[in-house]
């Protein structure tokens, strides 16, 4: 299988995703819009994955990329290919898919626990994950269930954190892919977004975090991501 990332800042990459790719054998490449690359040709691509970024999806003047990059993804949906979106990538998506992406009334950053919806427990995807599983959050936007999608996981700061359409097209708020230079990265380059807030954690407690906790939710993407159909 031929995986395609796309990037929206030098910071966020796929992380655990690349490893799951070797792992599994597949190839995957990257595009970096942020650097100017050009989007793919959809033809050669299995799954798409669409990274995270600070950025909201409407700050098109600013990041001009964003528009093409909509309209790329608006035509992955529609030609059926498989697709993973990540943070800001889920919020391209619910955004392509109808429903209006906005600012949350709390930013939601940190190990929090995310709550399977009934529906979730009954999806092939979804339903092997272990209820009240704690994953890692850097998110302050926020959308309803795009419609015609599954309604899969919740948190106490955030009622959609993930989402299915159509069994394929897969939308996470949160980093299931972090490993520990991921969120040191995250945490250097968006200190900023850290402040006291009733779903974030400091820098110190993020950091603190242990292997069993990266492997607990790298094993929780691995799994999704070998469940997702192709």
């Amino acid at each position: 299988m031929h995986i395609q990332v796309l990037q929206h800042v030098p910071f966020e990459g796929p992380a655990g995703i690349g490893d799951w790719a070797t792992s599994r054998g597949h190839s995957l490449a990257t595009t970096h819009l942020y650097r100017g690359d050009p989007l793919p040709d959809l033809a050669g691509i299995d799954r798409l994955v669409v990274m995270g970024g600070p950025m909201g999806i409407y700050d098109e003047q600013d990041h001009p990329w964003l528009v093409p990059e909509k309209a790329f993804l608006t035509a992955a949906i529609a030609a059926g290919k498989s697709i993973v979106g990540v943070c800001l990538g889920a919020q391209l998506l619910a955004d392509c898919l109808g429903a209006r992406v906005y600012r949350n009334a709390h930013p939601e950053i940190g190990w929090l626990p995310i709550e399977l919806t009934p529906q979730a427990q009954a999806d092939p995807v979804f339903g092997p994950l272990a209820p009240g599983l704690v994953v890692y959050h850097w998110h302050g936007d926020t959308f309803p269930l795009p419609p015609g999608a599954l309604h899969l996981a919740r948190s106490a700061g955030c009622e959609h954190q993930a989402f299915l359409y159509q069994g394929r097209v897969l939308g996470l708020q949160f980093h299931l892919e972090t490993t520990p230079e991921s969120l040191a990265a995250l945490v250097h380059h968006c200190a900023d977004e850290i402040r006291p807030g009733p779903w974030v954690q400091d820098a110190a407690t993020m950091l603190a975090a242990t292997p069993a906790d990266y492997a607990r939710i790298n094993a929780a993407l691995f799994g999704i991501l070998d469940r997702l159909p192709q």
